[in-house]
């Protein structure tokens, strides 16, 4: 598992460095097609860093925000704050903050940049519908992401992914209100230049790209914190039950959003799970492997 932690960290940066190089491509690209790609990719790389820099230092504020959360009142939420301290003991963490979403699909999530500048928010619905046991199960895979440093890689691919959509879709507008049914060089560059349609190509590419990226980082990252939360817990069974509570419950979580799905412990959105023709095309987008696979392996332990 520590092999797998370590790898783990190899990819993000790798993840991240490949983010990095879509963004400059995509400003590349409108450089190519107004005629002046050296100042787009600087424009573009300017956006991206002022993103990640912004959500480095409020990542926490800025997907607790997003979600509509709330501080989980010590009192009110004894139970949760109970098992969040006890874990955090055992697992050797400081404690987190602790949220609540009032949203009556059983979910949670994990944010923040480092362990000592982390929160975890569960929604009402996760509360009503899990005991104790499994509660601890789903709290514990959340405190897993903020020790092997998931949060931090999880909350830039939120920043990289908005700035990639972000620069094309101010380029394509652009284009459009400039006159982009109209040959002006002046504007657009050389319209017969074979690389202006390379261009165009990729802005419309580069968002899905990007999207299969988000995917890619959050996919590998639960399994792993499956299996650390049943080390934090010493009791793979909670957590299976509660996953398997998760597989039956077909609400839709609508504190969340495309741009957050990957930080929360199972799919939020709605569509998952479907076998249509475009089920291949489907599949690259989930943000995580399907439950029945998670569960599957938990029972191996």
């Amino acid at each position: 598992m520590f092999e797998l932690i370590r790898s783990n960290k190899r990819r993000s940066v790798a993840l991240v460095a490949g983010f990095v190089i879509v963004v400059a491509l995509v400003g590349a690209a409108v450089g190519v097609l107004v005629g002046n790609g050296v100042v787009f990719t600087l424009v573009a790389f300017v956006i991206s860093a002022a993103m990640a820099f912004a959500s480095y230092w409020k990542a926490d504020a800025i997907a607790l925000r997003v979600s509509r959360a709330r501080e989980a009142d010590p009192a009110e939420y004894a139970r949760l704050h109970n098992l969040v301290e006890g874990l955090c003991i055992a697992g050797g963490l400081p404690k987190p903050g602790v949220y609540i979403v009032d949203d009556p699909a059983p979910n949670a999530f994990a944010t923040g940049r480092n362990p000592n500048h982390a929160a975890i928010a569960v929604t009402t619905g996760l509360l009503d519908q899990l005991n104790r046991v499994e509660l601890e199960g789903v709290v514990a895979h959340e405190l897993s992401h903020i020790r092997n440093y998931d949060i931090l890689v999880s909350t830039l691919a939120v920043t990289l992914v908005g700035s990639v959509a972000l620069i094309t879709d101010l380029a394509i507008r652009m284009m459009w209100w400039n006159g982009g049914r109209i040959d002006r060089r002046g504007d657009h560059g050389d319209s017969n230049n074979p690389l202006a349609f390379v261009g165009f190509a990729l802005l419309i590419l580069a968002p899905l790209v990007a999207r299969a990226m988000q995917a890619a980082i959050s996919r590998r990252r639960e399994t792993l914190a499956d299996v650390s939360a049943c080390q934090m817990t010493r009791y793979p069974p909670g957590l299976i039950s509660a996953l398997e509570k998760l597989q039956q419950d077909t609400t839709v979580t609508h504190s969340a959003s495309t741009a957050t799905a990957h930080l929360w412990i199972e799919q939020p959105m709605s569509g998952v799970g479907d076998a249509g023709k475009l089920h291949g095309v489907h599949k690259m987008f989930n943000t995580h492997p399907p439950l029945e696979e998670r569960i599957a392996l938990l029972r191996e332990l």
